[in-house]
């Protein structure tokens, strides 16, 4: 019916067109029978909430917890019936829990609102009625001329329309989206790009057909119909047209673009997952414990009940003559008699169910949450970030991890290429300080051989040659050995697509090794960092490559410039794996320049030191650096012509085109001349290595997801530890159909079967991705499952997601963590269990949508092993602890049933009921769950092996938990009895007493807060009952507090019942750590016998100390004078847990005199 009204409204299209028609500036038809169709604002929204749906939103998530619907089940038939507690007993906590759930929520969705603000809210320059109008993103419609300067972000997906190049082209980044920095070209149409004025875009008429929106960042399809001089121009538009939102234009003063998908139907947005709210696995294992316990509460109820009409069967307990019965209650139906006192008994021992464990959990997540942005170890100085919380309600999540899916670029690298070393015609250099140099001797060294500096002077004065030259050499070789040094760079400046802007050739080249001038005096932008770097390298060396100007490539080579015609580029494939540049050289000659890895170049050459440079090859790879080989061809006249005709030919071919034009580059690229080999080191960020193998250590299985190409990925994968050297790589790439893939995945699980001593590493690319998930999901999961190490490349970002998705429902149900820093990892990181953003250089799209933002990778390890450890002991501890006392509390009320023939009075007085949760036995388990930390944070940080103690949530298994339910039990009885024989009842100091047995690490507000608690029992139950208050109807509880109090036996007894209880738990505490102690346990051990003398995480003292001084200190401490400001540590070398400190604390030896 709504549908129905919003189609006669016109808000909603009766069926969904698979294309749309853009009228570019919104120029519609005059003739009035076209209905314009309608789009969405150009408005970013990852908030939960709105103004509207808040309040009904957030109240359905809050009651789909088991505890709170219970509650408001229980407070409606308190409303409903006669009981023996008030509804407010009820309600009033209900409505507090709920309450300060919907703050918490309400102000964390306010910050994602700022977020998207500031987006939405970006100036932006649209042309309308003639002129340039500044407006908001958001109000950019589809349809709009919007105009974009250098730098900017694109705010919505354009298709270009002109730019200030003369042949419509642009460079844009697009790092926000894959976290790479390579320039990607983008080109406009003829029509559109001679249209570089306002004036003359406002006189443009044209209509764009394209597809509706989809996820593929690479996939566009459209058409532009261009109306000139009463006739129609069709061009097709395809993705080298498209400019995506999140992109930023590059080395381009200005482009202007027409608007074809805005806001949440931009491909961006589109590969946002939609946001879901994520539950941690401890809030999963509460309300399977509350359902445990909602049974022994219905339980105990049926019991109550039962045992009530049981006794009552005998007329004198039916009616005894104190309490007669009306007239109605004798003619009222049995049955509703049983439902009310049923649910009469339910209300008596509801609370057996914590409903204030809720808030708890919310203000011990919230609260505990500053903890991680407080933290100098995860502040990153050089850019001024520190860690942030963008949803408190994972935090013990962080402490369960299993697998951790990362994004290479930007995330386990800075992006930045840095050209290391070279081979030339089988002699190897390395460029040092400066300068390249032969391997071995020293840059100084007068014995050794010429450094290229000193050959690369005479390159362009041969004549001139002498047998000075320290090659020490013939004259003849020596001229030979230049040009091939000379062919090696040069090939290296001209085989590319590297553009230049700003270019100032000035005085650049002129000399050898200008080191200082070229990359300050040009900018250098690539498809590939790889290119860039090669290129930079090559111009301080000498040989500056200058641009390029129509067909023209322009080189400086020691001041002398020299100009290249490009005649044929064959572009990079990943079937080929290499790129190709023919040229004509200053005198005529026609060349081929080839670049690529090694398997593509090496086999393709006829002449050249191959077998030495392979050799090197295999060396630079050992240390981790990107290789690639360099080679050329001559050609003679007669056989440029024939690859000139057969390239135009598949160039121009309408069937078949990509087969005919990798026939004819084999045919091309043959016969080659190797020069050498190049070796470019991707800069990993600081102690990525260190940080992957600690995550190994402890148990937590690393993937690597990228969109990068086969040979990049796997590289970096070696380099930064993620695949060893040591390691049998099985691949899983370029597979065509379902068969192929089936049978290469079962060739992998039989190779991994038949070999159980070598790990393997599995590479998988995209389109076999795609085919495994098809149909092979589960032989899929066998092989990566035997896999140490799993590297997934050219990956789009829904298919990210998807390989969560995948590990996330396997069987096992692993916790996952997914990391990046680009817009095509929102949707992996909004996936995962737990989403980590990087906060990188360009874009915080990441950042804005993750659960938790880090600076760096290497802050993982802090976040995971200390962080995530201890907010899962403390949650753990205080979910058991909430389920424990509350069990103590009510069991004595089910006991106490038997006494009163089931008539269902209460033990407790009202006033105690209420206060028990609230005020007496709170605070000391919120404070536990803030501060507690039962083993040193360094300990934690430098042995990961003990994540492993708390992993499969191990401190909430249904045996821990049975124990704590026992343990309440055995207590609730032993008070019971022992109060009903000996005296009379006080459960709150147990309580707190339980509770200071499981707090390790005691510092003066766990003081104050426990030992207070139990003064603040004493002092109110004196002033509650010592005193006639006059706005109370009863005071039940009148002077019997302080007669009980005044014998001696009373306390006595109840000394010995809390002795007696705690007992039992020492008891079975030590007799655990001495036969089944756990890693962690044995490593307090450790530290406590080690020469780190530590009573806890905050007060480290020096060796040669006596017990009277650590009773001494201990006295200090619980009076408060172990401070953090009193603090100073000493490290040993011979310490096994600290020699690999990383944290920011600095450290120093305390002065013993202090004590």
């Amino acid at each position: 019916m709504w549908r129905w009204v919003r189609q006669q409204l016109g808000f909603d299209p009766p069926h969904q067109s698979d294309t749309r028609t853009i009228y570019i500036a919104n120029r519609f038809p005059q003739n009035g029978l076209y209905t314009p169709q309608k789009f969405i604002d150009n408005r970013i929204i990852s908030s939960k909430y709105t103004v509207w749906n808040f309040v009904p939103k957030n109240l359905f998530e809050q009651f789909r917890r088991v505890a709170n619907f219970y509650f408001l089940i229980i407070f409606l038939v308190q409303l409903m019936i006669d009981t023996p507690t008030s509804p407010i007993t009820s309600g009033l906590p209900l409505f507090f829990v709920i309450t300060v759930t919907a703050i918490k929520q309400g102000y964390e969705d306010w910050l994602r609102h700022n977020s998207d603000n500031e987006v939405n809210g970006a100036p932006v320059y649209v042309v309308r009625s003639g002129g340039l109008v500044k407006t908001r993103s958001k109000n950019i419609r589809v349809g709009d001329i919007v105009r974009i300067a250098k730098d900017e972000i694109f705010p919505a997906d354009l298709v270009l329309l002109s730019s200030d190049r003369l042949d419509g082209s642009c460079h844009v980044t697009t790092a926000s989206l894959d976290g790479e920095t390579n320039l990607k070209t983008h080109v406009a149409v003829p029509e559109t790009a001679v249209l570089q004025t306002v004036a003359n875009l406002d006189s443009l008429i044209a209509v764009i057909e394209c597809q509706q929106p989809e996820a593929d960042l690479y996939r566009f399809m459209g058409r532009m119909i261009i109306t000139q001089q009463m006739e129609e121009i069709v061009r097709p538009l395809g993705p080298e047209s498209l400019l995506l939102r999140g992109a930023r234009l590059k080395n381009t003063k200005e482009i202007f673009g027409v608007a074809i998908y805005t806001g949440m139907e931009t491909k961006m947005a589109l590969n946002y997952k939609s946001k879901s709210q994520k539950r941690s696995a401890v809030e999963k294992s509460m309300n399977t414990f509350l359902i445990i316990y909602l049974i022994i509460l219905i339980s105990e109820a049926i019991i109550s009940t039962i045992l009530k009409y049981t006794w009552q069967a005998e007329e004198k307990w039916d009616e005894p003559w104190y309490n007669q019965k009306t007239e109605h209650q004798r003619n009222s139906s049995k049955i509703l008699r049983f439902i009310s006192d049923f649910l009469a008994f339910l209300v008596l021992y509801n609370f057996i169910i914590p409903i204030s464990l809720y808030v708890t959990v919310e203000m011990q997540k919230f609260l505990g949450s500053f903890f991680i942005g407080w933290d100098l170890d995860l502040y990153h100085e050089e850019s001024d970030q520190k860690a942030q919380v963008n949803t408190s309600d994972l935090n013990e999540e962080l402490g369960q991890v299993e697998y951790v899916f990362t994004d290479k670029t930007g995330t386990l690298t800075e992006n930045e290429m840095q050209f290391r070393e070279c081979s030339i015609n089988g002699m190897k250099y390395q460029e040092i300080n400066g300068r390249l140099v032969p391997e071995g001797p020293t840059p100084d060294s007068s014995e050794g051989n010429l450094t290229y500096l000193n050959s690369l002077s005479h390159l362009n004065n041969l004549s001139h040659l002498t047998t000075s030259s320290s090659f020490r050499t013939s004259p003849e070789n020596e001229t030979e050995l230049i040009k091939e040094h000379d062919l090696f760079f040069k090939a290296v400046s001209l085989c590319h697509t590297v553009q230049i802007s700003n270019v100032h050739t000035d005085g650049i080249g002129d000399g050898p090794w200008q080191s200082n001038l070229a990359p300050s005096q040009l900018e250098y932008y690539a498809s590939s960092p790889d290119e860039k770097a090669l290129v930079e390298a090559a111009a301080r060396i000498g040989i500056v490559f200058i641009g390029n100007s129509e067909e023209t490539m322009e080189v400086k080579i020691l001041g002398k410039l020299e100009r290249y015609k490009l005649l044929h580029i064959l572009e990079f494939d990943s079937d080929r794996r290499r790129m190709s540049v023919i040229v004509q050289a200053p005198s005529g000659e026609k060349l081929l320049f080839a670049k690529g890895a090694e398997s593509s170049i090496l086999p393709k050459c006829i002449g050249g030191e191959i077998e030495k440079t392979r050799i090197h090859v295999d060396e630079f790879a050992l240390k981790g650096l990107r290789t690639l080989c360099i080679a050329f061809r001559q050609f003679t006249s007669k056989e440029y012509e024939e690859i000139d005709r057969r390239l135009f030919e598949a160039r121009t071919a309408l069937q078949q085109r990509e087969e005919k034009l990798a026939n004819v580059f084999q045919f091309i690229e043959k016969d080659l001349i190797l020069l050498g080999a190049t070796a470019v080191e991707d800069r990993l960020q600081d102690k990525v290595r260190e940080t992957i193998e600690a995550l190994r250590m402890a148990g937590i299985k690393v993937w690597v997801l990228t969109g990068d190409k086969h040979e990049t990925a796997v590289s970096v994968s070696l380099s930064c530890g993620h695949f060893h050297r040591t390691m049998n790589i099985l691949e899983l790439i370029n597979q065509k159909s379902d068969n192929e893939c089936a049978e290469q995945l079962r060739q992998l699980a039989r190779r991994i079967t038949e070999d159980h001593v070598i790990q393997h590493g599995l590479v998988v690319d995209g389109t076999s991705l795609s085919l495994a998930l098809r149909e092979h999901e589960k032989l899929f999961m066998e092989v990566c499952r035997n896999c140490s190490a799993v590297l997934c490349c050219r990956m789009a970002p829904l298919q990210k997601a998807k390989v969560i998705r995948l590990i996330k429902i396997s069987p096992e149900k692993p916790i996952t963590l997914a990391v990046g820093d680009g817009a095509n990892d929102v949707s992996m990181i909004q996936e995962a269990h737990v989403g980590i953003g990087i906060m990188g250089k360009e874009g915080r799209q990441a950042a804005r949508n993750s659960d938790y933002a880090i600076a760096r990778f290497k802050f993982l390890s802090k976040l995971l092993f200390v962080h995530g450890h201890f907010y899962y002991i403390r949650i753990a501890t205080l979910v058991q602890y909430f389920f424990y006392k509350n069990v103590c509390f009510i069991t004595p009320q089910f006991l106490y049933q038997f006494y009163c023939l089931f008539s269902q009075q209460t033990l407790y007085d009202s006033v105690y009921l209420t206060l028990y949760n609230i005020c007496f036995t709170s605070l000391p388990i919120l404070i536990y769950s803030l501060l507690e930390q039962h083993i040193d944070p360094h300990v934690l940080q430098n042995k990961p092996t003990l994540y492993r103690d708390i992993s499969k949530n191990s401190l909430l298994s249904i045996k821990t938990f049975l124990y704590w339910t026992i343990l309440g039990f055995t207590h609730a009885f032993i008070f019971f009895f022992g109060s009903y024989f000996l005296m009379g009842k006080d459960i709150s100091l147990l309580g707190n007493g339980q509770m200071a047995l499981e707090t390790h690490f005691w510092t003066w507000i766990n003081h104050l807060v426990t030992w207070g608690s139990i003064i603040f029992y004493f002092v109110f139950s004196l002033f509650y009952g010592g005193i006639l208050w006059p706005f109370l109807g009863s005071q039940n509880m009148y002077f019997v507090f302080i007669q009980l109090l005044s014998s001696g036996s009373a306390w006595f007894a109840i000394i010995l019942m809390v002795v007696t209880c705690l007992f039992l738990d020492v008891v079975k505490k030590v007799f655990d750590r001495q036969l089944h102690p756990t890693s962690t346990e044995k490593a307090q051990l450790t530290e406590t016998n080690s020469s780190i003398k530590c009573l806890d995480s905050m007060c480290c003292f020096p060796e040669g100390e006596t017990a009277c001084a650590s009773v001494r200190r201990m006295l200090e401490r619980v009076i408060g004078r172990c401070s953090p400001t009193h603090i100073s540590r000493s490290w040993s070398a011979s310490d096994p847990f600290y020699t690999n400190d990383r944290s920011i604390l600095t450290l120093s030896t305390m002065d013993s005199s202090t004590y």
